[in-house]
């Protein structure tokens, strides 16, 4: 279903950093992370999201995710943005 949800969103914020500075600035409705992304590299964003209270949903891959995004690569986090 999130993947889903990802590809038909309006506007999509892809990856940590993007992620962390939407979350920063108030901006994200939801975060989506991969269940198997490194902790190391999402347990800023799982925290950021806490502390804002933007609900956190995950998805099983991180390539699923990021094909879902219309990249290449794969994705460990992504915020769908506020309309």
């Amino acid at each position: 279903m999130s993947y889903e949800k990802v590809s038909q969103a309006d506007e999509v914020l892809i990856g940590t950093k993007q992620t962390l500075k939407a979350l920063e600035a108030n901006f994200v409705n939801e975060v989506i992370v991969a269940d198997d992304a490194e902790n190391r590299v999402i347990s800023r964003v799982l925290l950021a999201a806490e502390l804002k209270g933007v609900p956190v949903y995950t998805v099983d891959s991180m390539r699923r995710l990021g094909k879902a995004c219309g990249i290449d690569v794969g994705a460990a986090a992504v915020a769908l943005k506020k309309q």
